[in-house]
Parts: C-alpha cells; sequence; structure tokens
C-alpha cells in the first residue's frame, strides 16, 4: 500500500481502532480505483505525491459518506484531479 493505515488515520484524525479494517479496505479500493482511472496496473505510480493526494481523498470521502455516497461525483473528482498523470487510452 502506497498509503499506510497510520498515515490515513492522522489524515482523518481518527485515534481509536474499531474502524481499522474498514480504513484498510478503503485505502485498498481507492488505490485500485486510482489505478483504474489512470488506466494503469503499475502499482508503482501510487508513490506519485498526486496519487496519494488521490487515495487520501476517495477514502476521506468514503469513510465520511459511507450511507450516502455519490461515486459519479467521486469518480468525476479524480478524473480532473488524475487526468495529467492518466495514460491516454482506446
Amino acid at each position: 500500500m502506497a498509503v499506510t493505515l497510520d498515515e490515513m488515520k492522522q489524515y482523518l484524525r481518527v485515534d481509536f481502532e474499531d474502524d481499522d479494517t474498514m480504513i484498510e479496505q478503503y485505502i485498498a479500493a481507492a488505490e485500485s480505483l486510482c489505478l483504474d482511472i489512470l488506466r494503469s496496473e503499475d502499482e508503482g505510480n501510487l508513490d506519485d505525491e498526486k496519487v496519494k493526494i488521490a487515495v487520501y481523498y476517495t477514502v476521506a470521502y468514503w469513510y465520511e459518506h459511507r450511507e450516502d455516497a455519490d461515486q459519479l461525483e467521486l469518480t468525476l473528482t479524480l478524473r480532473a484531479l488524475l487526468f495529467g498523470k492518466r495514460t491516454e487510452g482506446f
């Protein structure tokens, strides 16, 4: 993982362990989503600062909007954030 549980908990300002498993799952899913948006399978791309910020944003969004997340809005935001790093497709 490019983003550790401790880094993510610090970003979220979470100081308890009750949600650790959920946050770890969010991190893995966020990294996968960002790689999909980048059109890449290379996990080395996750070390880029812009991609890390996208992972932080995604996990925070899912964590804060557990019951009412708008996945289309999230995906469009991530596309805008990662546009410059996205591999050309088709």
